[in-house]
């Protein structure tokens, strides 16, 4: 079947995880992605973190699959005439360098655009326009400055940052939907324009909950957050709330049967309005459903420590699944704290795809995570990522339509390998 994207050529100029994330995504989705990567280094992430030597690392496969590599001395002159064919030859221009890096290449907006009208130049920055645009971002900080680190963690602790990379891996998704958007927009106006994403901001998007509570706030105190039951003040910003629910309906993580020796034996419990009385007959409660201390929500919000520490009674002598299973025929809204060990060996998500099996000719077989985004028509394959300038060749025949005799000059010039190392006399 043919691809979402299948026509749709990528010049990938990115590195790490932000710009992978979203070349990444619309290379599952069929585009043509060309990734641009340093003679005889490439992506930094190729020997970051890396369990087997002189193999890339699991961090640079699993950001870069289905795509293909080309090395290039952007700073050679028969470097630079290269990138100024695939320019004139890509969609799409994807980067994530630092501040002022495109333009100091000597490819600013302005140039790109009169090379190709048509090309769109998607960015991934630290932060927009202001005070800290020059700055250089990293996942922790984004998660810090968006918004998310201040309202992780609990009351009395230093704020957390997660565990779920939402603000490299994030920002690539926001970026994803901006370059569709913009080749969307390109159908109708055959222009090109420049899309960019901040991580602060995308961070700040993922944690809008919570900027809707500092509104709330200037209103009165939040009831659903467990200080309020144990009366204690709110300050002038959104406080750190544990495990509380952020929708609303007040829900913790409790203990399982089995929680003294598996650290992932607890369960996600939300006590939702709608099915209060199935809750108190599963736990033992049915008194709780007619009296006045518990029958209705704004009752229940001063006892939630007492009503989760009921719970968790019952909690404690199931399973997490047994639990899950038994609250689920009741629609009672829960979820088991699955490990990654778990998931791996998920065999549901292997079945759709969600966990794939790689296989690479240095490493070997390895687990990565697949498309989450599944499109009925053109399902997502899965290809191994590329070894360092493996299709630099190919990509100067096929794609830039150059003979043998220019290839080898332009491999003469040193535009396309690493230097030469000059043995002492």
């Amino acid at each position: 079947m043919t691809k979402a994207l299948k026509g749709v050529r990528i010049l990938d100029f990115t590195h790490v995880q932000s710009g992978p994330t979203c070349t990444q995504l619309l290379a599952w989705f069929g585009a043509d992605v060309i990734k641009v990567e340093r003679p005889g280094v490439g992506d930094i992430t190729r020997g970051q973190l890396q369990d087997k030597p002189n193999v890339d690392s699991l961090y640079f496969t699993m950001l870069n699959h289905n795509k293909r590599s080309i090395t290039l001395d952007t700073k050679n002159p028969k470097g630079k005439e290269v990138l100024t064919a695939l320019i004139k030859s890509c969609d799409v221009l994807v980067e994530n360098f630092g501040p002022g890096v495109l333009d100091r290449m000597g490819f600013p907006w302005e140039k790109i655009h009169a090379l190709n009208p048509k090309m769109i130049v998607a960015s991934i920055k630290g932060f927009g326009p202001g005070p800290y645009e020059d700055c250089k971002v990293y996942e922790n900080v984004a998660q810090c400055t968006g918004g998310s680190a201040s309202t992780t963690g609990f009351r009395d602790g230093l704020p957390l940052v997660t565990g779920a990379q939402i603000g490299d891996s994030g920002t690539g998704l926001h970026l994803g939907l901006g370059i569709v958007a913009a080749l969307y927009q390109r159908t109708m106006t055959g222009q090109g324009q420049r899309v960019t994403v901040a991580m602060q901001d995308g961070v700040l998007n993922l944690a809008r909950v919570k900027l809707r509570d500092q509104q709330r706030l200037a209103h009165g105190p939040l009831k659903e957050y467990s200080q309020f039951g144990e009366g204690i003040p709110f300050g002038d910003a959104v406080p750190r709330a544990g495990n509380d629910s952020g929708g609303g309906q007040p829900g913790r993580i409790l203990k399982c049967k089995g929680w003294e020796t598996d650290p992932n034996a607890y369960l996600y419990f939300i006590t939702q309005a709608p099915v209060w009385e199935k809750i108190c007959d599963v736990i033992g409660e049915p008194g709780w459903k007619t009296h006045p201390d518990y029958a209705k929500p704004p009752a229940r919000l001063t006892r939630l420590n007492e009503i989760f520490a009921r719970i968790e009674q019952w909690t404690m002598t199931k399973t997490k699944f047994e639990a899950m299973d038994i609250l689920n025929k009741d629609d009672i809204p829960c979820g088991p704290i699955l490990s990654m060990k778990e998931l791996a060996e998920d065999q549901s998500l292997r079945a759709s795809g969600t966990v794939v099996e790689v296989d690479h000719p240095q490493r070997g077989k390895y687990l990565s995570v697949g498309n989450p985004i599944k499109l009925s028509d053109s399902p997502s394959e899965v290809l191994r990522s590329p070894l360092l300038g493996e299709h630099t060749d190919e990509i100067l025949r096929q794609v830039l339509g150059f003979s043998d005799h220019q290839v080898a000059e332009i491999h003469d010039s040193g535009a396309l390998d690493p230097p030469r190392k000059v043995a002492a006399e």
